[in-house]
């Protein structure tokens, strides 16, 4: 079968691989449809690297992907072949102490798509467990359904945001994950969801969006709108998407007294941590990796009329074109928040 193969830094291409051959038991095997590119393969291609995790081999990219059920393994049920799926791309450890406390996300045996030394799914075919693949409704596209990976995200930051029906919440950072956790916020009971951002054309994506409110970070401080919007108070939750170190300083005085802070986004390096400050005002702080637990809920939700993902599929290259589509995620257009690829 053909895949996106990244052989070292700077060198991609499309291969001829070995296919991964009948599923075995709680497995299905599907046939990819559509893979969005993720700012992480972006990077493994770029730096060659995040963190501790290297690319020593060659290794397929993408973890956001949508197919069909092509096979189905011994045991499976609730699955048949022909149904259309997206995929949780991060497999546990059933066994692990992380998995067993419900924080599978963070068990230290994870096989991540796309994450040296694991193939991801941009090939034309997978084996996945059953376990974390989920069926899509007829109301999703195929494009919306390789949108629930870092949708999933945003739910998981308003999970353990813990929003109340009528909280209002700020939303550092209008990315991909940015935008997913605001339409997240809003749907889980928020009754306005300010998103603050430095690119006024990114921010212009979310014109029309009840209850989302664009700031643009050039213009106007996040904190200060959202206070002289709630009589003084500001935000009861604060939601950093943007992992930038600059959207730290004065961090911890955007939410109201007894907030939460929410950190989603990943500082490249070690930020400056104002304790007397967060502790003064009695902010809550949660952190979050990936996600857990929250992909049927996701697929549920994005079928509602609540939340529209399509309006944010900004282009789909076809397989053929896969280099050309990492280039145009290079180039960094402001108007751009999620580029696919479809088989």
């Amino acid at each position: 079968m053909r895949a996106l193969v990244l052989q070292e830094k700077g060198r991609m291409g499309i291969e001829d691989v070995p296919s991964p051959g009948a599923p075995g038991p709680g497995e299905v095997r599907i046939a990819m449809h559509t893979v969005g590119i993720c700012a992480s393969d972006v990077h493994y291609w770029t730096e060659g690297r995040i963190g501790p995790f290297v690319v020593e081999a060659p290794m397929i990219l993408g973890h956001e992907g949508a197919g069909t059920v092509a096979e189905i393994g011994e045991g499976v049920t609730g699955l048949s072949v022909g149904d259309r799926v997206a995929m949780e791309p991060g497999v546990p450890d059933p066994a692990s102490r992380a998995t067993l406390e419900g924080r599978y996300n963070v068990d230290p045996a994870v096989r991540f798509w796309a994450t040296p030394p694991i193939d991801g799914c941009l090939a034309e075919e997978v084996v996945h467990p059953a376990a974390f693949t989920y069926r899509l409704p007829d109301a999703l596209s195929f494009a919306e359904g390789a949108l629930i990976e870092p949708f999933a995200v945003g739910m998981f930051a308003a999970t353990k945001a813990q929003i109340s029906p009528g909280d209002v919440v700020a939303v550092i950072g209008s990315g991909t994950i940015g935008i997913m956790t605001a339409l997240a916020a809003r749907a889980g009971g928020a009754s306005r969801v300010y998103i603050s951002d430095v690119q006024s054309a990114k921010l212009g994506l979310l014109d029309g969006l009840t209850g989302i409110i664009p700031v643009d970070a050039t213009q106007e401080d996040l904190g200060e709108r959202v206070r002289a919007e709630t009589s003084g108070w500001g935000p009861q939750v604060v939601i950093e998407a943007s992992g930038a170190a600059p959207a730290y300083k004065g961090l911890w005085t955007v939410p109201a007294p007894g907030g939460r802070v929410v950190l989603v986004g990943m500082p490249v390096e070690p930020v400056a941590f104002d304790v007397a400050t967060a502790q003064s005002r009695g902010i809550s702080i949660e952190t979050i990796f990936r996600y857990a637990n929250v992909h049927q809920k996701a697929i549920d939700l994005a079928a509602s009329d609540a939340v529209d993902l399509g309006r944010f599929v900004t282009e789909t290259f076809a397989f053929e074109d896969s280099e050309k589509a990492f280039e145009r995620f290079l180039e960094g257009r402001p108007t751009d928040v999620k580029l696919q690829i479809a088989f």
